[in-house]
């Protein structure tokens, strides 16, 4: 009889993208183990030229990525609003979220937001509070301070959920 294989930790961060903030998230995952590393959020100045802002993003996402090493990303998709030049700058914020663990030669997914939801709390709908509650049952040494890093946060969980399955999908194709 020999001894099961041992695991290796996969570290993914989680990126709620935004221009005047944008959250991350780093868990480990052994398994179906999560634990909880850090997360905290990347504030640009509403003052600066949307140029310097995306730069600000990028800065502070490099920051994490050379702190906390992780193995591969995940971003939330977009959500688009009634205002066309809010979704646009959105998703310039979006596009630097991505950019930043790409540039690095990770692997990097997209989630919906109702998908994060439905994951982390079991409804498409779901908000901040139930979201936040069920941070501390899954992540119980989690101290998000901000919406946008318990956002990052799900959308790590999300795609420890998910990733598995998203490497089949690619395998097979």
């Amino acid at each position: 009889m020999s001894a099961p294989p041992i695991r290796q930790a996969v570290r993914i961060l989680g990126i709620d993208p935004g221009l005047r903030r944008t959250g991350w998230g780093v868990i480990d995952v052994t398994g179906n183990r999560l634990t909880f590393v850090a997360c905290g959020s990347v504030e640009s100045d509403e003052a600066l030229p949307l140029a310097a802002r995306l730069v600000t993003i990028h800065d502070g996402l490099a920051r994490v990525l050379v702190t906390h090493r992780p193995d591969e990303a995940a971003v939330e998709q977009t959500f688009v609003n009634k205002d066309g030049a809010a979704t646009l700058k959105l998703g310039q914020a979006r596009g630097v979220a991505m950019l930043a663990p790409a540039m690095l030669g990770l692997p990097v997914a997209e989630y919906a937001p109702n998908q994060v939801k439905k994951t982390v709390v079991g409804a498409g709908h779901a908000d901040k509070a139930q979201i936040g509650m069920m941070l501390g049952v899954l992540l119980p040494k989690a101290d998000p301070r901000t919406a946008d890093a318990a956002d990052a946060l799900a959308v790590a969980i999300t795609h420890a959920h998910h990733r598995d399955a998203r490497s089949l999908r690619v395998a097979v194709s």
